[in-house]
């Protein structure tokens, strides 16, 4: 099979998979990937839509025109500071302005955002940064977790980690530059120069960022994302649900998420539209979206429960479009959002590798509510098959949901083994989800009906359990650990790990989590249960019975709210 050849190849070589030259053709004839840069993509709408608003916090907005040409100031900064085109950026930030702002003045300066969480400690960063060669680390000051203190230790341990950035710090300090004074004594017009000869070298079909998947084994795997489809996947979401220019985007979840980069900041941008930039916390964000104005949301299951309560009521009156996503919807729910006449909802699937479905506008009450809509792209491509196998199952079956399409990974970076189990060999991303096709009124909607895979998602944290339970292991006192999802209203589920010990040895909380936290675990992934087994259930085939697991947790929780 003919490969691509993206201009990364020398910088990235075997370890980037290419898409195969049949669906590029397919792709470029479909408009569904457009050969330009995303920060060329970016200035088109910085263009168009200089005055209107681009972005509002709850301390700050920018117009368009201010986020242009502030952010070419900052990609002419980090050049300046001795970044190349080509340097991964480990990003540590949470939702505010200067993220943003760093984001694209990253691109701007041909640099790749690695989107990592600023949740994530010496564990999962030490193997991410490694893995991609990063070159710099931006983290932001204020968090209860000194995270430039860990930058510091971070560099001393890696073989290219040189710069350390930072938002929120105001002034230089012992070797960190603040992202909010880089590149300002540059005139606009020099940067937006300098700028445009950096894009002019780019290759669209190079990586223009590293996303992470929630993984099945070990520490999350590295998602390249291209310019030439990763700007169009927030476009073509976008286009689904009629954004204009007119549109106020509320995102409540972390921006740098695959979901807020293509449901956020993207996707407002790709149209002319106002990104409003809140915070999980509702007592926060639902005052900022009333004082902006708020039309359009993306709920996760996270928020729900914040949803269904009276400080809602402030909110509704100005929203037209309520999208939700990450558990099953119910009739309270979805009538809370959807009145069949000024409020709209929907849901959305998606993930980090690509495919996303959305409800269509046209589709009927009943298919929003009960299903997460079709794909969103014209070449996307949907197969159900028998788990395990390349058996496509009949529409109404449940089966293994996998996909493959314009936004979709052909392969994970630098993960040759995984990607011969994770993909079909006609290239299909098996995404592990259980799902099937529903028929309504002749349309063929998805409904995702469980996962396979072996994670738990904590508010949209996916949890892989694989991975906590390699850790638990290696305490002095644990014999064996099985990590399991246990429901909660407010995040959708938690990890509760069950332990075989030494000597029936009963160990505290506090001894697990002192131990995790030595290794440097992101403390999303410790366990907020414990419970003791002297052995664990089997299924016929001899592996441990997480069903059984599940169930038991569940009676207990019943029991023992």
């Amino acid at each position: 099979m003919i490969m691509t050849k993206p201009a990364g190849r020398a910088r990235w070589g075997d370890r980037l998979v290419g898409y195969p030259a049949e669906l590029v053709e397919r792709y470029r004839r479909s408009g569904e990937w457009t050969y330009r840069t995303i920060a060329d993509r970016l200035q088109d709408s910085v263009d168009r839509f200089a005055d209107r608003p681009a972005v509002i916090t709850d301390v700050a907005s920018m117009t368009y025109r201010e986020l242009g040409a502030r952010t070419d100031q900052i990609a002419v900064g980090l050049l300046d500071r001795g970044l190349e085109p080509g340097d991964p950026v480990l990003f540590q930030t949470t939702n505010r302005m200067e993220t943003v702002l760093a984001w694209y003045g990253s691109l701007k300066a041909g640099l790749v955002p690695v989107a990592t969480l600023a949740a994530h400690r010496g564990h999962e960063i030490g193997h991410i940064s490694r893995a991609v060669g990063a070159t710099a680390h931006l983290v932001e000051t204020g968090l209860p977790f000194d995270l430039i203190d860990f930058a510091r230790h971070q560099a001393h341990r890696h073989p290219t980690l040189r710069t350390i950035l930072s938002v929120g710090l105001g002034g230089a300090q012992d070797g960190v530059i603040p992202i909010e004074t880089l590149g300002a004594e540059v005139a606009a017009e020099v940067a937006r120069e300098r700028v445009a000869a950096i894009q002019a070298g780019i290759d669209p079909l190079d990586v223009s960022a590293f996303q992470l998947s929630g993984g099945t084994t070990g520490v999350p795997k590295v998602i390249p994302r291209l310019h030439v489809e990763y700007w169009d996947n927030a476009r073509l979401y976008a286009q689904r649900l009629r954004w204009t220019e007119d549109t106020r985007v509320a995102h409540l979840i972390p921006i740098i998420h695959n979901a807020g980069i293509s449901c956020g900041l993207h996707a407002a941008h790709s149209v002319g539209a106002c990104l409003i930039l809140a915070t999980a916390d509702v007592t926060q964000a639902f005052p900022l979206m009333v004082r902006a104005e708020a039309t359009d949301v993306l709920i996760g299951h996270g928020h729900y429960q914040a949803v269904a309560s009276p400080a809602f009521d402030e909110v509704r009156p100005f929203l037209r479009t309520v999208i939700l996503s990450g558990a099953k919807v119910s009739p309270e729910l979805f009538d809370r959002v959807d009145d069949g006449d000024k409020h709209w909802a929907g849901q959305l699937f998606g993930m980090s590798e690509g495919l996303f479905t959305v409800s269509p506008h046209k589709s009927p009450a009943s298919a929003r509510m009960t299903t997460v809509g079709t794909p969103i792209a014209e070449a996307d491509e949907i197969r159900i098959l028998e788990p395990g196998t390349e058996t496509e199952m009949p529409d109404g079956e449940v089966g293994e949901l996998t996909c493959r399409g314009p936004y979709t990974i052909p392969g994970y970076f630098d993960a040759p083994e995984h990607n011969r189990t994770a993909f079909t060999s006609d290239g299909f991303y098996r995404t592990g989800d259980l799902a099937s096709i529903v028929v309504l009124d002749g349309a063929r909607y998805v409904s995702i009906e469980g996962r396979i895979k072996d994670l738990i998602n904590r508010g949209g944290e996916k949890i892989n359990a694989e991975e906590v339970e390699q850790l638990l292991v290696t305490h002095p006192k644990v014999q064996n650990a099985a990590v399991v999802a246990m429901p909660d209203p407010r995040l959708g589920e938690r990890t509760c790990a069950y332990l075989v010990t030494v000597d029936a040895a009963e160990l505290s909380m506090s001894d697990i989590r002192d131990h995790l936290d030595a290794l440097g675990v992101a403390k999303f992934k410790w366990p907020e249960r414990l419970e003791f087994v002297d052995a664990f259930p089997q299924t016929n085939v001899g592996k441990i019975d997480k069903k059984r697991l599940r169930a038991d947790v569940v009676a207990k929780l019943v029991a023992t709210p």
